[in-house]
């Protein structure tokens, strides 16, 4: 911050020692200066630094709620380096930059939370100046800084599977129409930005309409003001698979989804929440979509590939065959889909209308049902063989006889 000659200041600014750095975590030493140049000659008070830290949350103007994670103060030693008048003020003398150094340590783990931003809250770091003048009023510059505080994925709650099975019965016009069905697994909780998520599902379809299936990265922002909650979810990355008609089923076998540039998972704040899931769903054209979620952890610390988790896996595959899926029978799975070429033309819908899909992929388009019926296409044949005249007499006649 550089202020006017009007101020009697020409510089006056915070620098923290480590500009470079991109974020701090608890336990770490902050350390800076606080950089005072002047235009002409003045009198200060004295030199204040103060640390902050808080989460905030604001739904209307009349509910918030703020919780404080860090707080700390120090008055520099403006007698090391200037003198005072006969006041007891300290004299800067113009021309020269003086730098006063400060530093303290952040709170030991489990005090601070990571920083954050969102719609309707913040968790927000700082470091403020504050320079009293006699008979003036006192000015303020600050700097921000980012916490992330360190989550290792390698725990073991986070290095097991997690898999799950849920079914919908469809209806059209209150008839029963047939059912979809998912059951998906994925061989882990944890992931860090940049790795892929390996997904095994099946589907399974048998009613009228042709369905869709796909999977999401999904974030859920929750926020809390006093005692009213507000809940937002976010779609981060995405990933789809083929149509899938009736009497069907297909299987995704080590389908892949990469985690995107993300913040960790949120956790230990009282009023604001990040959460993660993998959202795995079918879309039902004329009706709601069939959702299955398994949750996800996003942490600083990637998974170091020591360890086997078959055993883990095993278990939990088994334990989820009790709650109604179809996870027992993974290893019964056959080794690749159907093709689509092996099935009749006959199979087709009869009528004059067959259920289609339009090709959803972005945002939220996929509650939009127009369009949705649309004429069957004309079954084509391939044509009998060409038609020519033949004379029988010409066929049966002995061959003719060539004179050389």
């Amino acid at each position: 911050m550089v202020l006017s000659a009007a101020n009697k200041l020409k510089v006056f600014q915070l620098q923290l020692s480590d500009s470079g750095r991109s974020f701090y975590s608890s336990g770490d030493k902050l350390s800076g200066t606080v950089q005072l140049e002047a235009a002409h000659p003045c009198r200060l008070a004295g030199l204040r630094v103060t640390a902050a830290g808080c989460a905030h949350v604001q739904h209307r103007k009349n509910r918030s709620q703020e919780v404080e994670y860090l707080k700390y103060e120090e008055e520099l030693r403006l007698e090391e380096l200037l003198e005072k008048d006969s006041d007891g003020c300290f004299l800067l003398p113009p021309g020269k930059t003086f730098s006063f150094q400060f530093g303290f340590e952040l709170p030991p783990p489990g005090r601070l939370v990571s920083s954050y931003k969102g719609k309707f809250g913040y968790i927000r770091y700082y470091v403020r100046a504050e320079l009293d003048r006699p008979s003036q009023h006192a000015l303020h510059c600050e700097r921000e800084f980012e916490v992330e505080e360190p989550l290792d994925i390698n725990r073991p709650e986070l290095l097991a599977p997690a898999a799950s099975s849920k079914q919908k019965k469809v209806t059209c016009m209150f008839i029963p129409d047939g059912q979809v069905s998912i059951s998906a697994k994925i061989d882990r909780k944890g992931f860090c930005e940049g790795e892929d998520i390996n997904i095994n599902a099946k589907f399974e379809n048998t009613c009228s309409r042709i369905v869709v299936p796909k999977a999401a990265i999904i974030a859920k922002h929750t926020y809390l003001a006093d005692g009213h909650t507000k809940v937002l979810n976010q779609k981060l990355a995405a990933v789809r698979g083929n149509h899938i008609i009736s009497g069907m089923c297909d299987m995704w076998q080590g389908k892949t989804i990469r985690v995107p540039r993300l913040k960790p998972s949120l956790t230990g704040c009282d009023i604001i929440k990040v959460d993660y899931a993998l959202k795995i769903y079918l879309h039902i054209p004329g009706s709601e979509k069939l959702v299955l979620e398994l949750p996800l952890v996003i942490g600083t610390i990637p998974f170091s590939g020591v360890g086997s988790r078959t055993s883990s896996m095993s278990s939990q595959a088994g334990s989820l065959s009790s709650q109604g899926g179809s996870m027992s029978s993974w290893s019964s799975f056959p080794s690749a889909p159907p093709s689509y070429s092996n099935i009749h033309r006959d199979l087709r819908v009869d009528g004059p209308r067959t259920p289609l899909l339009h090709d959803y992929d972005d945002g939220e388009d996929d509650d939009d049902d127009g369009g949705l019926f649309m004429r069957a296409p004309e079954l084509y044949y391939p044509p009998p063989p060409a038609y020519s005249e033949v004379d029988e007499d010409a066929v049966n006649a002995p061959p003719a006889v060539q004179v050389f």
